[in-house]
């Protein structure tokens, strides 16, 4: 059987067109990775800075609503609760409380305390009168500026 010419310059042309086709050489493989690493650096970097303000700005409002709780408690109870008894007088009747109002379920709906935006315990300290609440921020200990700056109630 005799193949016609069209037949042998077709495949020809098709045969040498896949033969010189090649898939990426490393140096175009290296060029990718270096553009996506680039991107990714951009990225990360103006997440991980919108994560540390939500940190902090969480923490101000859970100060704030925590402040609001407490004044409710002053106007049932006629005083702030005191450091011995803590926040979790917000959550049970503390024993040997003289509240004739205090409500029955409590002032917080969570059986726990809140926390900080770092998940820590928020600091209370009051004489009956006054309160102060607040957080260590970030590093977790007295002082420190931007967010590791302590934030406190009498600040806010």
């Amino acid at each position: 059987m005799k193949k016609s010419f069209y037949y042998l310059l077709t495949r020809n042309r098709l045969n040498s067109h896949t033969q010189n086709q090649s898939g990426m050489t490393l140096v175009e493989i290296l060029i990718v990775l270096a553009i996506i690493a680039l991107i990714a650096t951009f990225v990360g970097t103006n997440v991980a800075g919108q994560l540390k303000k939500a940190r902090v700005d969480s923490t101000k409002t859970q100060i704030r609503n925590l402040g609001t709780v407490l004044e409710t408690y002053h106007l049932d109870c006629g005083a702030f609760p005191t450091t011995a008894q803590g926040l979790q007088a917000l959550i049970t009747r503390p024993d040997g409380d003289a509240c004739e109002n205090y409500n029955s379920e409590g002032y917080l709906k969570s059986k726990v305390p809140p926390k900080d935006g770092w998940g820590q315990a928020l600091l209370y300290e009051s004489d009956g009168s006054t309160y102060i609440v607040r957080s260590l921020g970030s590093d977790k200990r007295e002082g420190g500026d931007a967010d590791k700056a302590d934030i406190s109630s009498d600040q806010l």
